[in-house]
């Protein structure tokens, strides 16, 4: 009687096939759950930094700090200086993460996951000595508007945004014609235009919608960014070029033109 020592060639190659079918249908629903998990510590660190918030605002008669907006001030990335020293709030390049730390008492809820997909390339455009982890918590942008704003002379705390994901530390540029960085549309009819093709952060836009990012194109991720309200609540945004998105939202006063 003859036995078999092993496996003949059509046998193996069955295997083989099994195995990349099995691949095929895995690796897709394994990059969807590490998108949900980095999705999910995402929105706890805003909720957290929304808690900071709020316990700041508490101890500050309920009025927003000075965002320093439309300043250099205040609209870095950083939270050290060149010899690692903590950094003033209204220093140079600083990041606003640093006036509510005393309330967290964590860096790293400032970061978001996903973020650091990005930190390469804004370390050196930012000339942040392009080391990316000096930036890895600050990945998230607040709402310059609501500079030294009295939060109780805001009618709907929970429509007015405060934070959310995005690759600049401070948004203050929603009323140009161009060059915009909010989620509203400008003049144009487009959102965050300086984001987009031609203009100076072109290469930055896929750093915004940022989650569960499904299309490769240059300006469309298929993805969502997280929104952090004035109330603490966090919310998803599917990828929008700004018409779902009421200015209301960063001006609840009509404040800014």
């Amino acid at each position: 009687m003859r036995y078999r020592n092993g496996f003949t060639l059509i046998e193996l190659l069955v295997v083989i096939a099994a195995i990349a079918l099995l691949l095929a249908i895995l690796l897709p629903a394994l990059g969807r759950a590490r998108d949900q998990a980095r999705d999910t510590v995402c929105k706890a660190h805003l909720k957290s930094v929304g808690l900071g918030v709020s316990m700041y605002l508490q101890d500050h008669e309920l009025t927003m700090p000075d965002l320093h907006t439309f300043t250099i001030s205040t609209n870095g990335h950083l939270w050290f200086d060149p010899e690692g020293r903590p950094l003033r709030a209204d220093a140079n390049r600083a990041y606003w993460g640093i006036i509510f730390y005393d309330y967290l008492r964590e860096r790293k809820l400032f970061g978001c996951p996903a973020w650091r997909n990005f930190c390469d390339m804004i370390a050196k455009e930012m000339l942040y000595n392009g080391d990316p982890k000096l930036i890895y918590t600050s990945a998230y942008a607040i709402n310059g508007w609501l500079t030294k704003e009295k939060v109780t002379r805001l009618p709907h705390p929970a429509e007015v945004l405060l934070a959310h994901d995005h690759v600049e530390p401070r948004l203050e540029n929603g009323n140009r014609p161009t060059n915009t960085d909010m989620l509203y549309p400008s003049v144009t009819g487009l959102n965050l235009t300086h984001y987009r093709a031609g203009a100076p952060r072109a290469p930055w836009y896929r750093g915004i919608f940022r989650h569960n990012v499904r299309a490769r194109g240059e300006f469309k991720t298929g993805g969502s960014l997280n929104l952090l309200w004035l109330d603490t609540h966090v919310t998803r945004l599917n990828e929008t070029t700004g018409a779902d998105v009421p200015k209301r939202w960063y001006d609840p006063l009509g404040k800014n033109p």
